[in-house]
């Protein structure tokens, strides 16, 4: 159809399109606006973990205050003193910088009886058997060091932690205790990521503190959408006016 015989859409069917577009519009609208509050919480989220690492380090949570443990306590510097219970030692998959191997977890029994679980470090596969590390199971009261991490219920990512088996995917704090029968009502809900390494491992210090931050560029891609939409409506609009000028013409 040539130009001069192109027609006018009826009034019915710009108004559909233009219902359509405007909502196509502001839901793009809605999704930038939304990422770009969601970079306003991210960057305060990062901040005030920074500042949680450069605090001194304080006395792990206490029974008294685990029913509160939540996202504000991650990543807080804490020391615990106890002694470790190696015999209820247990190894979750782990993938570092080092390669895989496992988390050696144990549990930490301190003065009041009370237990929290360590995470010790990172071990290879041929260190998973405790005999192959003697010097690293350290006897005695120790103090440990590290980062108050939240437990990690269930498992990994379509694998779930068989206690049974002994495959642990993810470090499931209350499961563990669980497994190795010891008192639910004595261990915290959280571990601690240790940072101090033993001779021979596991090896600490391997916590990776970062966060995935690109909801400037999601937000710079739903407006720009929006803008398309807008442009796409704006030249709908001069077509349809041209023809009915030249209709009346």
């Amino acid at each position: 159809m040539t130009p001069d015989e192109a027609r006018p859409r009826s009034a019915a069917s710009l108004a559909l399109l233009g219902i359509v577009g405007l909502a196509l519009f502001a839901g793009l609208v809605w999704l930038g606006n939304w990422q770009v509050q969601r970079r306003a919480w991210k960057l305060d989220l990062i901040e005030r973990v920074e500042q949680r690492l450069k605090a001194a380090p304080s006395p792990a949570p206490g029974p008294e205050a685990w029913a509160a443990i939540g996202g504000p306590d991650e990543y807080r510097r804490v020391v615990a003193e106890g002694e470790f219970l190696h015999d209820k030692e247990a190894c979750t998959q782990a993938a570092t910088k080092l390669g895989a191997g496992c988390w050696v977890m144990t549990p930490l029994r301190q003065a009041d009886g009370s237990l929290v679980w360590i995470n010790r470090g990172f071990v290879p596969p041929e260190r998973r058997d405790p005999a192959r590390r003697p010097a690293g199971q350290l006897a005695g009261p120790q103090r440990v060091e590290g980062l108050l991490r939240l437990t990690e219920p269930g498992g990994g990512f379509l694998r779930r932690n068989d206690p049974a088996a002994g495959r642990w995917h993810s470090r499931d704090v209350a499961a563990l205790t669980a497994s190795r029968g010891l008192p639910a009502d004595r261990a915290a809900p959280y571990f601690i990521d240790a940072a101090a390494s033993a001779e021979g491992g596991p090896v600490g210090g391997l916590t990776v503190v970062s966060f995935h931050n690109s909801h400037a560029v999601y937000a710079l891609t739903w407006y720009g959408l929006a803008l398309m939409v807008a442009g796409g409506l704006g030249m709908v609009g001069r077509r349809e006016w041209r023809l009915r000028r030249g209709r009346h013409a």
